[in-house]
């Protein structure tokens, strides 16, 4: 897209307001709407956002902070009325300097991609993000109550969340997503649209595009969408498989017709440099408290940094396809990650891994869930982080997270994990009320 293709579709759709939208450390999609007639100071980047208001992002005293859209990013809500026309494009937050702002999860992943660029490789990223569709209460609240009985591939009647479903992915197309398939999960309302696998930038833009559609498009249907990872116990909680591979000069480096599996030695080194860092990294993979009710034996997410070719009780699953469709999935993330940080690490932590031609521990090829204790302790299967807490414990002391992340968005990210444990620490749940308010 050029400045000129941009004002003139704004013309010939007759386009009244355009968002322009920025994330923040968190994960949080924000936005600052603009009239058409201001499309012309947005595209000189002469857009202000008070970056003191934006959790994480500046102190008072230095707030004022500028929007740079990518105009390839250009695109039109479908969910707005014909005759109300509303664009968005996907910003970069800069210093009034001009220079990229430390603080921006976007300019993050940009820097990592860069890097990988300058080795000659492209980073291909195709996320499966899961979720719950809930019905709300009769002020709009909502619930985590849903009809739905479905099961895996179900179909209506039992899948109640199907036409909603429907609509989220015409909507998606009309956007320019590529929709692979969509299905009902194992939970009662629990739903996952496929789309497209891309270069990891625009699939992080992707995904905030898909969490905004999913949710909007729900609501428009009297329902409540939410990412959380785990919003009842005793089901499974959603997750956001992750499909990577590595391509230069157009030929997915991770596969080798020769090799053991016929993988690479490039994919196994980026296979040990994921599971060398993955404790530090699952404080962004997975940052939430509620993210580790999900990370629990029993209901297929993984637990142990372990990979295998042909085991789903693993970190690290290599799933059939090979030549150009050889990935490595990382099954671990939940879709309340901040894509942007998030693949920016996996990026990171898979070079560093290629770099120092590293070489991972053996597969595992058995249910690790069946194993003991014992068992998984002799062969070295170490557990995951347990709680947000002692994710952020690793955090940092991974010198490989903090140098991706830079001093500002580690600093701030640590502090605001800290604080919400600290909050969760102090909270009486009724789990403590019916364990313990008439037996004490």
């Amino acid at each position: 897209m050029t400045k000129e293709a941009v004002i003139d579709m704004i013309r010939e759709k007759g386009i009244r307001f355009i968002r322009l939208q920025f994330t923040d450390i968190f994960g949080q999609p924000k936005n600052i709407t603009i009239t058409a007639s201001q499309i012309e100071r947005a595209l000189k980047n002469q857009v202000t956002i008070d970056g003191s208001s934006i959790q994480g992002f500046l102190r008072l005293e230095e707030s004022d902070m500028m929007l740079h859209p990518d105009l390839d990013t250009f695109a039109l809500l479908p969910w707005h009325k014909a005759d109300d026309q509303v664009a968005r494009m996907i910003c970069d937050v800069h210093t009034p300097d001009g220079q990229p702002f430390s603080g921006d999860p976007r300019h993050i992943l940009k820097q990592v991609i860069r890097e990988a660029e300058g080795l000659g490789y492209t980073f291909n990223v195709g996320p499966e993000c899961e979720f719950f569709l809930f019905h709300t209460d009769e002020n709009g609240h909502p619930t985590t109550h849903t009809n739905d009985e479905a099961d895996y591939f179900d179909l209506a009647p039992l899948d109640r969340g199907e036409t909603a479903r429907r609509d989220i992915c015409l909507a998606l197309e009309d956007m320019g997503f590529q929709i692979e398939a969509s299905h009902h999960e194992s939970a009662p309302g629990q739903h996952e649209i496929d789309f497209k696998y891309a270069d990891a930038l625009r699939t992080a833009d992707n995904i905030m595009t898909f969490k905004l559609a999913v949710k909007t498009i729900a609501q428009q249907h009297g329902l409540h969408a939410t990412f959380m990872p785990k919003p009842i116990c005793g089901i499974n909680g959603s997750g956001m498989h992750t499909n990577m591979s590595l391509f230069k000069d157009g030929k997915n480096i991770f596969h080798d017709p020769a090799g053991e599996k016929e993988l690479s030695k490039e994919a196994y080194s980026f296979i040990a440099g994921l599971l060398n860092h993955i404790s530090g990294m699952t404080a962004v993979l997975n940052p939430l408290v509620n993210s580790y009710k999900r990370l629990v034996p029993g209901y297929e997410a993984p637990c142990y940094k372990s990979w295998s070719a042909r085991n789903r009780s693993v970190l690290i699953r290599i799933p059939s396809a090979r030549g150009r469709g050889t990935r490595l999935e990382l099954r671990s993330p939940d879709p309340s990650c901040n894509p942007y940080l998030a693949l920016a690490l996996l990026l990171k932590a898979g070079l560093e891994g290629i770099k120092t031609k590293a070489v991972p521990p053996n597969e595992v090829a058995e249910n690790i869930y069946a194993m003991s204790a014992t068992q998984r302790k002799n062969r070295g299967i170490e557990p995951l982080p347990k709680t947000l807490l002692e994710a952020v414990s690793e955090m940092k002391q991974d010198s490989l997270v903090a140098q991706t992340l830079g001093s500002h968005i580690m600093s701030h990210y640590v502090l605001g994990k800290e604080k919400e444990w600290e909050e969760y620490s102090l909270q009486v749940n009724q789990w403590e009320l019916d364990k313990y308010l008439v037996l004490y």
